[in-house]
């Protein structure tokens, strides 16, 4: 089935049975190498105190410490990502990062001490930069009318990555010892990490060959086709950074996807200490978290769509500062329970609104400053890791419990979605997005009549 948008423009439907459309193509390998690259990054959390931890002789402040070191590096990487996407390309940018991943997860498993192994995870989490490469290539590829769900659904599925390598590393760890790759149990989990870095090889391959930069074409074949700075500009980059709007959503999306960071990894750990279980039996809940993304962000870039179509463009906002002080509302209640079956209840409920808070704040970036795309995409996605490494670092230092925790987190994000307020858009941007909607409207009322004719 075909979106029946022609293939030069941007798609004005989302019809995830299409393979064949360029844009669709896009879609589906943006989120599948979106999920490898979350999948990989995230693959020593679930075995990091049952057997990476001991394998190695880590800490506790060791393996806080390289949490933070994996996902703060990713501040830095998402920087360069988005200004190398508006210079590069998507399809690029995205191909070489996924065979640096491979690399890297693979050359993981030959650390032998605490120093080889945080230069490991150091190296690991520049494939967290792999976000801003989704948001922008689905930008790219999708009209105003879907960008929003597009940009969650890609990143929703994306980030699913985080929750099912809670469940699967385990598993694969102990597969890799059952079959004799690995010498001990301790040891399991080195030759795991080669089954990431293998299938990121794969995609790699695909997401060259079937994508490009933008409907009409690749920014090498058609230089026009890249972002240009106007005249008396400093940069494009610099556009975006003097924009107090991109760091209002800096902070927000700190507050939002930050925390589902920090959750994906320590959600494990939280219930194995706090709960008792297993190692299994840990991953399996705490996989139950990022689970929610199979339609949890979806469903928060889908509601900004709405929101807009009533309120335009500061509909969007609303929407995403209502998202924001329910979620916090909601990581306090979780942090309370003592109870395993309320402590999942109110972790899942959580889990919906954060997820939807990172929809719904990727519905508003792509109206903020569209000359400086990957800039913007790539500031505000440098937020979440900001914000996650916050958190470890407060976890880190001041010695609070995980469950206190949370609750100080809470509060802070409630107060955070106040921030929300001040994202403001000229009347031209608002009258624009509505002539821009319109025309949308109308090709779509051409595409029906087409199809009446077509039957």
């Amino acid at each position: 089935m075909k979106t029946n948008t022609p293939s030069l423009e941007k798609a004005t439907r989302i019809n995830l049975l299409d393979f064949s459309s360029l844009q669709m193509r896009t879609f589906h390998l943006s989120w599948i190498a979106f999920f490898l690259c979350f999948f990989g990054w995230f693959a020593h959390a679930p075995l990091m105190n049952s057997t990476i931890g001991p394998d190695l002789d880590l800490s506790k402040a060791q393996k806080i410490t390289a949490f933070i070191a994996s996902v703060g590096i990713t501040i830095i990487a998402r920087l360069i990502i988005g200004n190398l996407c508006d210079k590069i390309g998507p399809r690029k940018s995205y191909t070489y990062l996924l065979l640096f991943g491979a690399v890297v997860v693979a050359s993981s498993s030959f650390a032998y001490n605490w120093e080889t192994y945080l230069l490991s995870r150091m190296a690991i989490g520049v494939i967290g930069a792999s976000f801003v490469i989704t948001q922008y290539h689905t930008t790219k590829m999708f009209a105003p009318n879907v960008v929003g769900i597009a940009n969650a659904t890609t990143a929703g599925w994306g980030n699913l990555g985080g929750g099912v390598t809670q469940a699967l590393m385990p598993l694969i760890a102990s597969g890799m010892l059952a079959v004799g790759l690995a010498n001990s149990e301790l040891s399991k989990w080195r030759p795991a990490m080669f089954v990431p870095a293998l299938i990121m090889l794969g995609v790699a391959y695909l997401y060259w060959t079937y994508t490009k930069d933008d409907p009409k074409g690749n920014f090498s074949e058609n230089p026009d086709l890249q972002p240009k700075k106007l005249e008396g500009e400093s940069g494009l980059f610099m556009s975006a950074v003097k924009d107090r709007r991109v760091w209002i959503l800096f902070a927000i999306y700190g507050a939002c996807f930050g925390l589902e960071l920090f959750v994906n990894g320590r959600a494990a750990t939280y219930y194995q200490t706090k709960f008792s279980l297993n190692e299994t039996t840990a991953g399996m809940i705490a996989a139950l978290f990022g689970l929610m993304n199979l339609f949890a962000r979806s469903m928060g870039g889908w509601l900004g769509d709405r929101f807009s179509k009533a309120g335009g463009l500061s509909g969007r906002v609303k929407w995403l500062v209502m998202v924001l002080f329910v979620e916090g509302f909601a990581l306090i209640l979780f942090s309370r329970m003592d109870m395993l079956g309320l402590a999942i209840g109110t972790m899942i409920l959580f889990s919906l609104f954060v997820q939807m808070a990172e929809g719904a704040t990727y519905s508003v970036v792509p109206f903020i400053n569209k000359k400086s795309l990957g800039a913007v995409a790539g500031i505000v996605g440098a937020g979440g890791n900001v914000g996650a490494v916050i958190y470890a670092q407060f976890l880190l230092r001041s010695g609070a419990s995980l469950e206190n925790s949370f609750m100080y987190f809470g509060i802070a994000v409630v107060a955070i979605s106040m921030l929300g307020l001040g994202i403001k858009f000229s009347q031209a941007d608002e009258d624009a997005a509505v002539a821009e909607q319109k025309k949308l409207e109308e090709f779509e009322k051409e595409l029906q009549a087409k199809e009446k004719l077509a039957a």
